[in-house]
């Protein structure tokens, strides 16, 4: 699932679909040097939230710096970067976020893709207020209070309605229809991207004004506007299974990794490495946070990282 356009790692190229349903196949403008025959090279689908980014990031300094691959970065939306990576156009995915319809199109059905094991990192989606709001109003954080609410969280964009802040339409949401099948007076409003999201956040709270968001986990930007869930209706196995009908909460997902099928069995060191590469939350974050807050660039959030690490990283390579 998810979630979540920031830095990218020079030389990205951008894919860009109309909606994220995955029903336009864009992946012909993937990277030149996918699947390049003999040439030693690796081609990661990069998704626009940071977290992933600091996934690539240091993946991509220790191919090269330690393995010798020249690696290319792609960015694709959640839906479309399947398509690529069944048909070679991108090596691997490093964070999936729960994709079930195209696992068993890909992994199980026409087995073009292969998992790569766990990330190690557990993600979860959320609705979030400001902490300062829920501490003056308890009870906000119970969906059934949100009502009560909604007049002091409209927009100008949400209308007559409270709004719900979601970031780019590609991401993986239930919220529009959660709003509908609870029956809440608010309206999903898309920032257009993580980014977007994020720079309307921080106002809000530089502005100590409320405000209600569609959020995710890990995220660095807890560390700098703490948020606490609202509490929708408990999470139960299939709930989710209809879109149409959705009326839960959303699932806590342990992040999985998928290989090309190909590249998975005669990718070399570089499969190896990439099967191998696992590390915590708490790691994700603090590169995460080095791209997006401190400016740094991908590369030299990811050799400050790698410097400091090395025990870690280690046990990574073939």
């Amino acid at each position: 699932m998810r979630t979540r356009t920031t830095a990218l790692a020079a030389g990205a190229l951008a894919l860009v679909t109309l909606t994220g349903c995955g029903a336009a196949d864009m992946t012909r403008q993937a990277s030149p040097y996918a699947a390049a025959e003999g040439a030693k090279t690796v081609t990661l689908s990069v998704q626009s939230w940071v977290g992933a980014q600091a996934n690539v990031a240091v993946a991509k300094y220790l191919l090269e710096h330690e393995l010798g691959y020249r690696v290319d970065t792609v960015q694709v939306d959640e839906v479309p970067a399947w398509d690529a990576l069944s048909q070679g156009r991108v090596d691997a995915l490093l964070e999936d976020w729960g994709h079930p319809e195209q696992e068993q199109r890909y992994v199980e059905d026409k087995k073009t893709i292969a998992p790569g094991g766990e990330l190690g990192v557990t993600g979860h989606i959320g609705w979030f207020v400001p902490t300062y709001f829920a501490e003056a109003h308890p009870d906000v954080t119970d969906w059934k209070n949100l009502d009560k609410y909604a007049d002091r969280l409209r927009t100008a964009e949400s209308g007559g309605k409270g709004q719900l802040l979601d970031g780019s339409p590609s991401y993986v949401t239930n919220d529009k229809a959660l709003v509908k099948n609870l029956g809440l007076d608010y309206k999903v409003v898309f920032a257009g991207s993580e980014a977007a999201q994020i720079t309307q956040i921080k106002q809000f709270a530089k502005e100590k004004k409320p405000f209600l968001t569609y959020w995710y986990k890990p995220q660095w930007l807890f560390e700098k506007v703490p948020m606490t869930e609202v509490k929708l209706p408990a999470y139960k196995e299939g709930c989710d299974a209809d879109p149409d009908k959705v009326a839960c909460a959303y699932p806590h997902t342990p992040l999985r990794k998928f290989l090309n099928a190909d590249f998975a069995e005669k990718g070399g060191e570089a499969a190896a490495f990439l099967k191998k590469f696992r590390w915590t939350t708490e790691a994700q974050n603090e590169v995460a946070l080095m791209i997006a807050e401190q400016k740094l660039s991908p590369e030299e959030a990811a050799e400050k990282w790698v410097k400091a690490n090395e025990p870690t990283w280690r046990a990574w390579l073939p």
